[in-house]
């Protein structure tokens, strides 16, 4: 069975260490990118099943990878997992239009993190073996 592959993009070192270490625990194979910018370039090269990404980021914000991820036709199928530390709303069309499936508030748990990576990745396999 191949490991699912998660992105995870966040410019706080703590987090993407804990995060990366429990999710590799978890079962996942993971890349970490510090900000939106290199987060999509690592996303073109690696294509994971899921980026899981902070909202607030230098140089390129979780909402600008996520544009940029749904514009590029070998990216634009994959979920999003956002994490945000200012109360932000997911607009449906926002949404739609860039693939954000789920935005989990800080604090969280890893165990937060983990449990809706396998939500998210369970209804995003079943959307594309029925598509199949």
């Amino acid at each position: 069975m191949d490991l699912k592959r998660i992105l995870l993009v966040d410019d706080e070192p703590h987090v993407t260490l804990v995060l990366s270490r429990k999710l590799e625990r978890a079962g996942f194979r993971v890349e970490v990118a510090r900000d939106g910018e290199e987060g999509f370039a690592v996303a073109c090269d690696y294509l994971p099943d899921l980026v899981i990404s902070d909202l607030q980021m230098p140089r390129a914000d979780g909402l600008t990878l996520a544009t940029n991820l749904a514009a590029n036709e070998s990216t634009s199928s994959i979920p999003i997992l956002m994490l945000s530390g200012r109360g932000f709303l997911l607009d449906t069309s926002l949404a739609a239009s860039t693939r954000i499936t789920k935005v989990l508030e800080k604090p969280f748990a890893a165990s937060d993190i983990i449990q809706n990576a396998i939500e998210i990745l369970s209804v995003h396999s079943d959307a594309g073996e029925k598509a199949a």
